[in-house]
C-alpha cells in the first residue's frame, strides 16, 4: 500500500522549554511564571513566597514575537 502524501507546508517542532514556561490566556494575552520559586527559600518571607505564584503578563513585543515563534501552536491551545 502506498503512503499517503503529505500536502503543503511542513509540521513545525515546538520547543518544549518555552511551552512549559509560558501560557495564552482567553482573551490572548501571553503571561508566565516568576521564578526563584525552586530552592534557598527558607528565608523568604510567606508574603513573598505567595506572590511568587502569580502569573505575569510578558512585557514587549520581541519577546512575545520570540515565544510564538519557539511555539507556534501555543496560541491555538486552550
Amino acid at each position: 500500500m502506498p503512503r499517503k502524501q503529505s500536502q503543503g507546508k511542513y509540521k513545525l517542532k515546538t520547543h518544549k522549554a518555552t511551552s512549559k514556561r509560558f501560557k495564552v490566556t482567553g482573551s490572548g494575552m501571553l503571561v508566565r511564571t516568576k521564578g526563584g520559586k525552586s530552592h534557598f527559600r527558607r528565608r523568604t518571607s510567606p508574603r513573598v513566597k505567595m506572590q511568587l505564584d502569580e502569573m505575569i503578563p510578558v512585557q514587549g513585543k520581541g519577546i512575545v514575537k520570540r515565544v510564538h515563534r519557539l511555539a507556534p501552536y501555543l496560541k491555538k491551545q486552550k
